[in-house]
């Protein structure tokens, strides 16, 4: 799979899952304060799904040697590989 055709599962996945993850915080009092990153979560889950389709073993080597080097263009934001691991553990 290539990475648009991730990006764009993703993102109707997104399109879907967030209002209703909202709604679940709003009900269940846990919603937090969430400042807006530089990468949306389909392009999270798009990089995340590459790196499990990469055959890389390290998720660190895959996003430093794969990610940052050859698939710039696609994230605009593209943040720093710590900054991604606190984005992804939010």
């Amino acid at each position: 799979m290539d990475t648009t055709t991730i990006f764009c599962a993703s993102d109707e996945f997104c399109k879907e899952f967030e209002p209703r993850w909202e709604q679940y915080l709003l009900k269940s009092s846990l919603k937090r304060r969430r400042r807006q990153g530089g990468l949306c979560l389909s392009e999270v889950m798009t990089i995340m799904v590459g790196f499990h389709l990469s055959g890389y073993r390290m998720f660190k080597h895959y996003y430093l040697n794969y990610v940052l080097r050859y698939q710039w263009g696609y994230f605009p934001g593209l943040v720093s590989y710590n900054r991604f691991v606190e984005l992804a553990l939010r």
